[in-house]
């Protein structure tokens, strides 16, 4: 199949979007459509899930990860995405535009960094007192959007930054892998990787971009985060290559080359050695989730 992009589920890609806010509650739309979201992706939208009760399975690329009430689940732009809803959940969806994060003085964007790097564990379960506080939050942001009054784009924009900064405070308190969140050099790389990972798969090419030796960007990699850079790269890569034998009918010899590898049996070995499987078995696999 193909992977579908939506500006929010079901409307056609807005990639002129900006300043977008949005909140609404879970069952205004899910269930419109039996609770089943399919999997997509979003250009350029942030999304953050607040379950206040129910649950259900989010499937997170080629993942299926259960999630039960009270939790936050976070999807950054471009992820693959899907959900299967209890009938009985209820909570909210806040999504926004990455360059909202600049109108409240996050000029940096430290917020919104912290919140995409929550891809490796993209929920998070939290006391109930929490998340009364964050679906507060979204309700009055929801208000203001609606009702318009004089100075409601600097109450949105206020509502969602508290809410942004409390979901990332909450996120790093419930993780112990959370420390390179505030990592410059890390943050740094990873934007490289997301650049050239399909054409850069040498260390000294990102060294030198950092300003660093390769052993000494290694290092550093390597303290903060427990692996190594090349390690960064090559799940990158491995992650694209899952995403198009999971949700594209494009020939395994084709994905080769797209990701750059040498040859189709060179993509074969290398993404066995990573994932224990070839690329043949886990597309079979991968059509059995949804």
């Amino acid at each position: 199949m193909e992977l579908p992009f939506f500006h929010l589920y079901g409307e056609p890609p807005d990639p002129r979007a900006f300043n977008f806010v949005h909140a609404e509650t879970i069952p205004s739309r899910c269930s419109l459509h039996d609770w089943r979201i399919s999997v997509h992706r979003h250009a350029n939208l942030l999304q953050i899930l607040l379950i206040e009760h129910g649950g259900g399975e989010v499937q997170y690329e080629t993942s299926m990860i259960p999630f039960h009430a009270p939790a936050i689940i976070v999807v950054p732009p471009t992820m693959a995405h899907g959900f299967h809803f209890q009938s009985s959940t209820s909570g909210w969806v806040v999504s926004f535009t990455e360059d909202v994060a600049r109108t409240f003085g996050d000029a940096a964007g430290d917020t919104v960094a912290r919140l995409k790097r929550l891809t490796m564990a993209p929920v998070v379960s939290i006391a109930e007192n929490d998340m009364a506080r964050l679906s507060d939050l979204s309700a009055r942001l929801s208000e203001e959007r609606l009702l318009s009054r004089e100075g409601f784009n600097v109450a949105v924009n206020s509502y969602l930054a508290l809410i942004a900064v409390e979901v990332g405070r909450l996120a790093i308190g419930r993780s112990g892998t959370a420390a390179h969140f505030n990592d410059a050099v890390i943050e740094r790389l990873l934007e490289l990787i997301e650049s050239h990972f399909r054409s850069r798969r040498l260390l000294n090419f990102y060294a030198a971009k950092l300003a660093m030796t390769s052993d000494g960007l290694n290092k550093h990699v390597k303290r903060m985060t427990g692996v190594t850079a090349g390690q960064l790269i090559r799940r990158r890569v491995v992650t694209e290559a899952k995403r198009q034998l999971a949700f594209s009918d494009q020939p395994i010899n084709e994905i080769a080359y797209d990701l750059a590898y040498a040859d189709p049996s060179h993509f074969v070995r290398s993404f066995r050695k990573e994932t224990g499987v070839t690329p043949r078995t886990f597309r079979t696999n991968a059509g059995r989730l949804a």
